[in-house]
């Protein structure tokens, strides 16, 4: 394991634009934390970003203590991997329908007519997008 400076690698870029989960955890205080799977993209800036509900327990929660961290692991069949990205966030009013609309032609086949119905939905609701603006970076590689 070795911990950056808050930068990701292109080595963690390219790992992080595979079609994984990503696990999202924000701080709550005395609150334990419940981590959570989320869509996720890794930006060229060396930002990662995710959309959500404006009204969620998790952005409640940012707007009181911006730190949150995410989790990426290879999954079971691959040599263990995982990087780590903790830092302040951000939430941005703009992009985020965009970037849902990314990461669902990402993780879905847009070609099924259910799962473009499903985007559409996505669309149709109001969303802002989290970035996370990386100050510690972690990452196991076997």
């Amino acid at each position: 394991m070795s911990d950056g400076t808050g930068l990701l690698t292109s080595e963690d870029l390219d790992f992080l634009r595979r079609p994984l989960y990503g696990f999202l955890t924000v701080a709550a205080g005395p609150v334990p934390p419940q981590p959570r799977p989320v869509w996720f993209e890794a930006t060229d800036e060396g930002t990662v970003q995710l959309f959500t509900g404006p009204e969620t327990v998790k952005v409640r929660r940012l707007r009181r203590d911006p730190r949150a961290s995410l989790l990426v692991a290879s999954p079971v069949g691959e040599r263990e991997r995982w990087v780590s990205v903790a830092g302040r966030t951000t939430l941005e009013a703009d992009g985020a329908h965009e970037l849902a609309a990314r990461l669902a032609a990402r993780y879905w086949d847009l070609d099924d007519p259910g799962r473009a119905e499903d985007l559409a939905g996505m669309l149709a609701v109001e969303q802002v997008r989290l970035v996370i603006h990386p100050e510690k970076v972690s990452r196991f590689t076997n």
